[in-house]
């Protein structure tokens, strides 16, 4: 809460009026109030005469606008001289300083943050550019933010915090994809981290959920994967977001890992209870890690019926899947398939199983290949009875995932 939030709050509850009542005398929506008063939003100097006047403050409320006001050119200021600090600076690299200059800029100007929406993009760029580009993005970007976060004070501080954690993220992705568990490791704690620094709510789920769901990829232990969600489930509440649903669907797929497959089962149940109370900007946003939408219930349903021995349902979860996966993204689709490899090959079909694994590793461009997709498809490999493993097809298998 700012200066100004904690002024108006005082006056406000001495004056003995709630927000919407304080909204309704000056003409002002009350989740607006309640935003300048939890510091979310700032003061104008037209909106803390109005309440100054309503609630009688005898202009106490206009001069604590008048302090911050005050604070936040000096704040501002202060970020513009850490921006054309680092533009200045002989060793940083190109790309950087001129973003440096362009962030710059629009803080000279007044413009409101823009964090936000760069977070949101890189929700998009993380499926369409190639990694060693979106490494380079990255880089550029967050030496920038580090950059205004020690320069960055007050309300405006949570927000770049909460910028860091979902950056944080984005790399930690990388790191796993690229097959360097130790390395996401350290950067999902920093994500964790900056989200508890940040105060954001959905931010400190996101990091324990992507956390969770990685695990089931980087090699490490099920059970341990599944204690981390255990530590995390208390913040669910039963509240609908995609990060609330990414934290049931790791654990239902990290369950199913640990063999304990009436609990993963329960899971999914209970994801898909969650999942329909999603608000549809959520389920419809498709092409984005943020999003959450309905084809991610269907993997996790795939992924658990799968190792649960129950073909039918799974069958059932990966048609849906399918039906649904954007073309775009060609890698999380092959996962799917490979889910029904592992089926063909566990219901006795071991020959086909086996040729459309290989069949579907063959027509991915290499860039797909990383360690997420090579982890599915060992799986389809460990499927593969021991009596059965002297086929040729099961040796070019191993071959291609390094099993």
């Amino acid at each position: 809460m700012g200066r100004f939030g904690e002024t108006l709050k005082q006056h406000r509850l001495a004056a003995g009026l709630s927000l919407r009542a304080l909204g309704s005398a000056v003409r002002l929506d009350f989740s607006y109030l309640s935003q300048v008063e939890r510091g979310v939003r700032p003061p104008t100097r037209p909106l803390a005469e109005a309440c100054d006047d309503a609630l009688g403050a005898g202009g106490a409320l206009v001069q604590a606008w008048q302090r911050q006001a005050g604070e936040t050119d000096m704040r501002r200021r202060k970020v513009l001289g850490a921006m054309g600090a680092l533009a200045a600076a002989p060793a940083v690299a190109p790309l950087v300083g001129l973003e440096a200059l362009r962030h710059g800029f629009g803080v000279a100007a007044g413009h409101a943050d823009e964090w936000d929406r760069i977070v949101e993009d890189y929700g998009y760029d993380y499926y369409r550019l190639p990694a060693d580009q979106l490494d380079r993005q990255l880089t550029v970007d967050m030496t920038v933010l580090q950059h205004q976060l020690a320069a960055a004070d007050g309300p405006q501080r949570a927000g770049l915090l909460r910028a860091a954690s979902k950056l944080s993220l984005m790399v930690a992705f990388g790191m796993v994809a690229a097959g360097q568990g130790w390395a996401a490791a350290r950067w999902w704690r920093s994500a964790r981290e900056l989200a508890d620094k940040s105060g954001d709510p959905d931010s400190v789920v996101a990091g324990w959920a992507w956390d969770v769901v990685n695990g089931c990829y980087d090699g490490r232990d099920p059970n341990t994967v599944v204690q981390m969600s255990d530590q995390a489930l208390p913040l669910v509440h039963q509240r609908a977001s995609a990060a609330t649903c990414g934290l049931l669907a790791g654990r239902a797929q990290a369950l199913s890992l640990a063999g304990r497959h009436t609990e993963a089962v329960a899971t999914v149940e209970r994801l898909s209870d969650l999942a329909s109370q999603l608000p549809t900007p959520v389920i419809t946003d498709v092409e984005s890690v943020w999003g959450w939408p309905e084809h991610r219930l269907h993997y996790t349903a795939s992924w658990v019926f799968t190792h649960a021995g129950r073909f039918a349902d799974a069958k059932r979860a990966q048609s849906l899947a399918l039906a649904l996966y954007p073309q775009s993204q060609a890698r999380l689709r092959a996962q799917v398939q490979l889910h029904q490899a592992v089926c063909l090959i566990r219901e006795g079909d071991i020959p086909d199983g086996l040729r459309l694994a290989a069949d579907l590793l063959d027509a991915l461009p290499g860039e797909h290949r990383n360690e997420l997709l090579l982890t599915v498809a060992r799986q389809v490999v460990d499927a593969v009875p021991g009596s059965e493993r002297r086929r040729p097809a099961y040796g070019d298998l191993t071959a291609i995932v390094g099993a």
